[in-house]
Formats: C-alpha cells, structure tokens, sequence
C-alpha cells in the first residue's frame, strides 16, 4: 500500500507541473490551478526529496516565476496565474501573504542546497535582498518579531493576527537556509534575536522582557506554544503546523519541546484520523472568536467546526509533523503518521483531498491537491531514504 501511495502521489506531482511551476491543484478551479508561493515550494520540497529531475526542473520554474512577479516593495506573490493571453499576479485577498516570502527564501536556498548549485543563489541575490529587508520592516516595532495581520498566512480564514508563531518560525528556518550560503554574523544574530523572544513571549516561566507583558501574565500556557498573541491578547490554540516546526528547528527548552511531543502524540491518538487536526480545540458557536471566526472569509465560509483550519485535519501539515518526529528520533509514530496520511489521499481512488473533517472523516476542499501528495513523498522519503532538509 505505501507504495502504490507515493506512486500515485507522485504521478499527481507530475500532473500538477506546468512551464511556469507547480499548479496548487490539477482541479479545474481557476484560484487553484496558479502558481502559489508556499504550495509551489511544499512541492518542490517535495521534488528534492523525490529525487525526480523533471520534478525538480518544475520546482525551479516556480521559483523563477515568483522571483519574475516579486513586487518592487520585495513582496513575493501569493499566486501567479500564467495563460496563453494574460497574467494575473495576487500578492494576496483580504490581506497580504506573510508566509509567501519565508517560503520563498526558503524554497531558493534548499534547491541551491540539495543541487551544489550556490550561483542559484548568487543569481536571486537581488531577490533575496529585497524580502529580507522587507521582513525587517514587517516587525514595526524593530523588536525581533514579525507582526502579521489577520489572513496574512496560510490559514487565510483563521482567528491568528498579530504576532503568529508559524510566521516567526518559518523566518528562523528562512534566514538560517540563507545562511549557509551567506555566512553572515549579522543574520546570525538575527535568528538568535528571533530565537529569544519566541522563547520569552511563547513559552512558561521565561525570563526577559515581554512584548506584553499583562497578557503574559494572564496566560495559562498548556503544554504546547500557543499560536498567537496581539496587543488584545494571546490565542491559545494548538497550531499544529507551527508546533512541529518548533520541533523541528528545535527552539525552545528540551523539557518543554517533550512536553510538545508528549502532547501532540497524544492528541493523533484521540483523533479519529489518527492525524493532528490543524488548530485544536475548534472554535464552537458560542465561543468569544466565532465571531471574528465567523466574517473571516471571502467567497464561502469553511471553518465549521472540525472542518478547514477551524480542527481540519491536512495531510500537508501532518507531512511537516511526521519530520518533526523524525527529528526527535520518532520513527515508529513517524511511520503511524505515514500511514494515516496515506490513508486519507488514497480515499475516493486516490483523490487526494486538501483536509478532513477530524470527527466525521469526510473529505473537504478541493480534490487533487498538490501538497497533499507532497506530505507522502516528503515523509516517505525521510523515512526510507532518510532524506533531510537543510536546517
């Protein structure tokens, strides 16, 4: 099964590719047979891990592309959509793409990485320049930590603004992907910088000023970082994605990163998917966020209970989570998780659903999701083939 799994994840790779890059899904709906920066680069990861040169001929072209329709602020698009008449460039919809320029900055420097290829690089210099400076002016406050607004990242329809761990960590993984190439005391210093407050505001008992610090003071911190925190306060939930790339990059104190494990492990266990849901607990009808949960959305609301972001369950998240526990030497749980995601791509013959509903088990979203497939062939790889990223 689990390779008749990464055949079939694979061939839809191969489907998805287009001259311009990879395609976030072979469905024929218009806002996803784009170009999408972070989707574009999971599946790129992807192609590295595979091994496969036309696959990762198809994740250079997406890198070019994004690099080609960077604004000149240093934006990098959220999604380009190239036909044989027009281009059309998103740099976002309600609010602009935080996590579109870490992904980016991490897609050029993993491809250069895993290729010897450091004149990719070189090349995207400029590229490279104008995103990092632009991350900088997106801290406001000149204090370390990026301050993202509502939508501004891959949960577009989600409750988390302000200062979102995800956003932070993926920085950390950009900056520390660059380099290794660039070799630079000052961006060493930034990611320590970085490192520090993540450890100051996200985790119990730190030492060191707080950005908030009554509403430090005030948080119940459980045994997982909690997944944002503004000038109103902090949200608590589980962020499934941004607490295996705490792992992952290893921040934090190890009694607490066991505490992560110990609990996310936990959860795959309760859930009828055997998968980590993306946020956890969902947000019910009667909970104070419905209502900002509630208006947060641009053509249908998704985020039902269970559902989407709201406690969906994605095999590209749980993809990232299976690394993660591959990280801390994990392998048995690593392999469950290789083994729940591909148990849900493989349902309706291998239609490869963008999430599940965690209770029900019933697919939502778009079938034939690229980064779906990519969650396989990246974990699949890291475990067979102990395939690893550089980090």
């Amino acid at each position: 099964m689990k390779d008749l799994c990464y055949a079939k994840a694979i061939q839809l790779l191969q489907k998805a590719s287009s001259p311009q890059g990879f395609l976030a899904s072979i469905q024929n709906t218009s806002n996803y047979k784009r170009v999408w920066a972070r989707d574009g680069v999971i599946c790129g990861l992807a192609a590295l891990s595979s091994g496969k040169k036309e696959l990762i001929d198809t994740f250079r072209n997406t890198l070019e592309t994004l690099a080609k329709y960077q604004h000149q602020n240093g934006t990098i698009p959220s999604n380009v959509m190239i036909n044989d008449t027009d281009v059309e460039v998103s740099y976002g919809g309600l609010a602009g793409r935080v996590d579109a320029v870490t992904w980016f900055l991490i897609g050029i420097c993993q491809y250069a990485f895993y290729n010897r290829d450091e004149a990719f690089v070189k090349k995207h210099e400029t590229h490279i320049q104008k995103a990092l400076q632009l991350l900088e002016a997106w801290e406001f406050n000149n204090k370390g930590l990026l301050y993202v607004p509502l939508s501004g990242n891959w949960a577009d329809e989600y409750i988390t603004e302000g200062y979102v761990l995800y956003d932070q960590l993926l920085r950390i993984w950009a900056l520390k992907s660059y380099n290794y190439f660039a070799k630079d005391e000052k961006i060493s210093s930034k990611m320590e910088q970085i490192k520090t407050q993540i450890e100051i505001n996200f985790t119990p008992n730190s030492e060191g000023e707080k950005y908030h610090q009554r509403a430090y003071d005030e948080m119940n911190f459980e045994k997982f970082m909690p997944c944002s925190f503004s000038p109103a306060g902090y949200k608590t939930q589980f962020d499934a994605l941004a607490n295996s790339l705490v792992l992952y990059l290893n921040i934090g104190s190890e009694e607490f990163q066991k505490s992560i494990l110990e609990y996310s492990i936990q959860l795959t266990k309760e859930m009828s998917l055997k998968l980590l849901p993306a946020f956890w607990p969902p947000i019910q009808d009667k909970d104070l966020d419905w209502n900002l949960l509630k208006n947060n959305y641009k053509y249908e609301f998704r985020n039902h209970p269970n559902e989407f972001h709201n406690g969906g369950s994605w095999a590209m998240i749980n993809g990232f989570f299976g690394v993660a526990l591959l990280s801390k030497s994990k392998k048995e749980d690593a392999l469950v998780i290789l083994n729940a995601i591909n148990e849900i791509n493989a349902v309706e013959d291998f239609s490869f659903y963008e999430n599940f509903n965690s209770k029900t088990k019933l697919p939502n979203g778009i079938p034939f999701c690229a980064w779906s497939a990519a969650a396989t062939v990246i974990l699949n790889q890291s475990l067979m083939n102990n395939f690893k990223f550089l980090v």
